[in-house]
């Protein structure tokens, strides 16, 4: 399954290969992360993802790519501009 979207500025795609490995690109930030759940911004609002053993195998600053391991269970976005406070990032950065 790929979704792409057609804002040039922030690429955003979701690539889910089989339910174990998981590939996010045009992510903003992190706000949180365990074993059972990530939530991510994205240019599409904030995308969470449920499941079982979930790792962030990869995370890249620049090119905001986010590769995830485990069982995918669920993804489902929330409206852009619904905050959650900091994100992981931008605690991490100062953003």
């Amino acid at each position: 399954m790929t979704y792409e979207s057609d804002f040039a500025a922030a690429a955003h795609r979701v690539t889910l290969d089989g339910r174990g490995h998981l590939t996010v690109s045009g992510v903003e930030d992190v706000d949180r992360f365990d074993e059972n759940e990530i939530v991510m911004n994205t240019a599409e609002g904030t995308l969470v993802v449920t499941g079982e053993n979930l790792h962030i195998d990869k995370l890249s600053l620049d090119g905001g790519e986010l590769h995830v391991d485990g069982r995918v269970d669920t993804l489902s976005y929330e409206d852009a501009g619904v905050g959650r406070g900091g994100g992981l990032l931008s605690r991490l950065f100062g953003g």
